[in-house]
């Protein structure tokens, strides 16, 4: 449900706080599946400012065909080679650029005519954040706490105040109250119909789906997009269910599944395809919503814990909840988690398993596991716009698992396999 009126506000920050707000991430083609012509250079592309710098080539030409880096070391347009690549017929390669590899921008050169090539950067910083999360949000619930929680809303009508549904540790309800302009959280009992108001505000059931793999999200469309799997608390939580996705921005949704907050794009600007993890957080958090320029949260632990300002207590003190700058929860913890498309899973030759997300990770390795042998193919979305390539194969014995790290200059959108052969397999992603 989106706020019946704007809760935009002004946010002031000091200026080295923007290098905070999650790590750099750079990303785009000179070519996207698009004719090429020989000897042609591409369009430079930046190729300076980021820890790790990683290109993905693809061809789809019938012979193989070689393609000339180059760099223009200084800014300043003078171009030398820095390597040569060989792409094969129908072929996909990843390059690494190791730090060593300087310049102010890149560029590409085909050795032969080609209908349809990609040629697509993908950039990242180092993650430097930890997994522990900022005291910022001390006392919202971990794992194994007694907690309450509660439904919250911007009210309209010109109200400008947040609703709060407030729901004690046993499921019960804890009764109405009111935040306003100052921050003050008061009873409010009877000011409104309480069952009125929580259908009007209650959790949609059924968002989020998960098996023994990884955690299933089903679009408008009936795709099937995997997620990572957080702390195992989510599998039955406490409350009953949290809530999924709400926009705390304009056209800027907050989507929260298995313990991890992404950033989720208006379909208008790609949709569920181009989604973004931005922190795991790992707290039972049970709603979110935006309200005067700031995100709040329910799922306050009941445990005495030191003195947090960001947490808002009633005036009987009976309930409570989270208040703090939307960005803040860039703050929550690094990315990570564990999922992939099979567990002990039937798989069918040839079929491509659910695309399972992968950008936005640091460390990333791979699992797999079958009980008969069998080539598994990993394809990659290089561009979260479905444009899948083959990234390499794997050759996999029964009782035998294999194991593969990925560089960490590699990031793409999705991943994805395919099976040579029926088969029970298991494709597990690490990311730490």
């Amino acid at each position: 449900i989106d706020p019946p009126q704007s809760q935009s506000n002004l946010w002031f920050i000091q200026t080295d706080q923007l290098d905070k707000l999650g790590p750099v991430i750079g990303r785009g083609s000179v070519w996207s599946a698009e004719a090429v012509k020989a000897e042609t250079p591409s369009d430079a592309f930046l190729f300076s400012g980021y820890d790790f710098r990683g290109l993905h080539l693809s061809q789809e030409s019938s012979r193989p065909v070689s393609f000339r880096i180059e760099i223009d070391r200084k800014g300043d347009g003078n171009w030398s080679p820095l390597r040569e690549v060989m792409v094969a017929a129908h072929g996909y390669q990843f390059v690494n650029f190791s730090p060593n590899e300087v310049g102010a921008w890149i560029r590409l050169v085909s050795s032969a005519d080609i209908d349809h090539a990609t040629a697509t950067f993908s950039y990242h910083n180092k993650d430097s954040r930890s997994t522990t999360g900022s005291a910022l949000f001390d006392g919202v619930a971990r794992p194994g706490d007694t907690f309450s929680g509660g439904l919250i809303r911007a009210l309209g009508d010109n109200q400008r105040n947040l609703s709060f549904l407030a729901v004690n540790p046993d499921g019960s309800s804890g009764g109405q109250y009111e935040m306003d302009a100052e921050l003050k959280l008061r009873r409010a009992n009877g000011k409104v119909d309480e069952d009125a108001a929580r259908k009007l505000c209650a959790i949609p059931v059924g968002i989020l789906e998960s098996d023994s793999a990884s955690v299933i999200f089903s679009d408008d469309n009936g795709k099937r997009w995997r997620l990572p799997k957080g702390d195992p608390a989510f599998e039955n939580y406490p409350l009953k269910n949290y809530r999924v996705d709400r926009e705390v921005a304009t056209e800027r949704d907050l989507f929260n599944a298995h313990g991890t907050f992404y950033e989720l794009p208006a379909e208008n600007a790609g949709g569920f395809i181009k989604v973004r993890p931005v922190a795991t957080h790992n707290r039972l958090i049970h709603d979110y919503c935006s309200y005067r320029g700031l995100l709040v949260l329910t799922g306050i632990s009941a445990a005495p814990t030191l003195e947090n300002p960001h947490i808002i207590r009633s005036d009987d003190g009976k309930a409570a909840l989270w208040a703090g700058a939307i960005d803040d929860v860039w703050q929550l913890g690094k990315p990570r988690g564990i999922g992939g498309p099979w567990k002990n899973s039937l798989v069918e030759a040839n079929q491509a398993s659910d695309p399972y997300l992968m950008t936005g990770y640091d460390a990333k390795s791979l699992t797999l596991s079958a009980d008969k042998d069998v080539i598994v193919t990993a394809e990659v979305d290089l561009t979260g716009d479905g444009n899948w390539a083959v990234y390499r194969e794997f050759e996999v014995k029964p009782g035998v698992s294999t194991s593969y790290v990925f560089p960490e200059s590699f990031s793409a959108y999705w991943i994805r396999f395919k099976p040579s052969t029926r088969c029970k397999a298991s494709a597990t992603l690490e990311y730490r």
